[in-house]
């Protein structure tokens, strides 16, 4: 019996962990994603006419959004049980 209980709660840290890893990934490639657009959209859209502060500012919230949801993702992992 207590056998089956310990493997059983083995295989329930290995799924959770699993899922864990799961979300965080989702949310390592949504950052990725808010990079890719938000950044090198902006820059790929900017003509030397138009490049002015508020252009900056966006980006700048672009990369922030994707930093906090790169740290997000570091703490969903760091949930995870050995």
């Amino acid at each position: 019996m207590d056998a089956d209980f310990l493997e059983e709660s083995r295989r329930l840290v290995l799924v959770n962990n699993e899922r864990r890893k799961l979300v965080a990934n989702a949310l390592d490639r949504l950052s990725t994603a808010f990079v890719v657009v938000g950044v090198l959209g902006q820059i790929l859209s900017l003509s030397p006419a138009i490049a002015n502060a508020s252009a900056f500012v966006v980006m700048a919230g672009w990369i922030l959004g994707a930093v906090l949801l790169h740290y997000s993702a570091q703490r969903v992992l760091g949930g995870m049980k050995a």
